[in-house]
C-alpha cells in the first residue's frame, strides 16, 4: 500500500508542477524550441532546475543498491551508446518539436479531457504497440 501510495503522490507532484511550469502548453513547449524564431526562453529555466535537482539524486543513487521503499535499484547503463537508443532520441525529439507534447505533460492533458492529450496518448500508445515488432529488425 505505501508503494502505491507514494506512487500516487509523486505522479500528483509531477503533474503538479507540468501544470505549474507551463511543461504541459504544447504553445508554450514550441515557444521555447522556436530558437530562429519568437524564442521563448522560461522552459530553459524549468529544465535548469530540473536538471540539477536529478543531478544531485542520480550522484546518490548511484551510491545505493535498493530504493527507499525496498525494491532493487536498476539504473540505465550510461557507457551504452546503442542504435535503439539514438533511434529513439530523434523519434521522441521530433514527436516533442512537432506537437510540443511529451508523455508526462500528454497524460497531463488527457487527465484534463483536452483532445491534444487524447491523440497524444493513442499515438504513445500505439508506438508501444508497434515496439517491440520493430525493434527486431535493429541490432
Amino acid at each position: 500500500m505505501a508503494k502505491l501510495l507514494s506512487a500516487l503522490l509523486a505522479g500528483l507532484l509531477f503533474g503538479f508542477g507540468l501544470l505549474l511550469s507551463g511543461m504541459s502548453n504544447p504553445a508554450k513547449v514550441l515557444g521555447f524550441l522556436d530558437v530562429a524564431g519568437r524564442w521563448d526562453p522560461s522552459l530553459a529555466l524549468v529544465m535548469a532546475g530540473a536538471i540539477a535537482v536529478a543531478f544531485f539524486a542520480f550522484r546518490r543513487a548511484e551510491r545505493q543498491t535498493h530504493a527507499l521503499l525496498g525494491d532493487p535499484l536498476q539504473l540505465p547503463d550510461k557507457n551504452r551508446l546503442t542504435l535503439r537508443l539514438v533511434l529513439g532520441s530523434l523519434l521522441f525529439g521530433l514527436g516533442w518539436g512537432l506537437a510540443g507534447i511529451c508523455p508526462g505533460p500528454g497524460l497531463v492533458l488527457a487527465g484534463m479531457a483536452l483532445p491534444a492529450g487524447w491523440w497524444f496518448v493513442a499515438a504513445m500508445l500505439l508506438g508501444m504497440l508497434l515496439f517491440r515488432p520493430l525493434s527486431r529488425c535493429l541490432p
